[in-house]
């Protein structure tokens, strides 16, 4: 069973709508973007469950997020669709919103996403 928005204890992360940009864009099917939004998601549990303390702490979290969206790219192309520039720049601020609700206000966007190969 996935873990769903509600039972986040972040109030901030629970009103935010993951993925907004590719929803909106009927170039990426939904069922995939589920999929991704699923991946953050599970990323915000990390953090609540794993506590990092410190930004090193945290990239690891972001990077094993950041490898599961890797891996989702061949669907993506297997569907006509590709994680792209739109993609991109949604994960990537995606990720920037979760670190700054989290409380690590000197995360670095680049870096949250560096493992990224799309």
């Amino acid at each position: 069973m996935s873990k769903k928005y509600g039972d986040l204890n972040n109030e901030k992360v629970r009103t935010y709508t993951f993925l907004k940009w590719m929803y909106d864009d009927a170039y990426f099917p939904n069922f995939l973007v589920d999929k991704g939004k699923q991946i953050l998601i599970d990323l915000c549990f990390d953090i609540e469950a794993k506590q990092p303390k410190n930004l090193r702490e945290l990239y690891k979290l972001t990077h094993k997020a950041t490898d599961k969206f890797n891996d989702l790219q061949e669907e993506f192309e297997d569907n006509n669709s590709e994680l792209e520039t739109v993609a991109r720049d949604c994960i990537g601020v995606d990720f920037y919103f979760i670190a700054q609700a989290y409380g690590y206000a000197e995360a670095d966007i680049e870096e949250l996403i560096a493992t990224r190969d799309w």
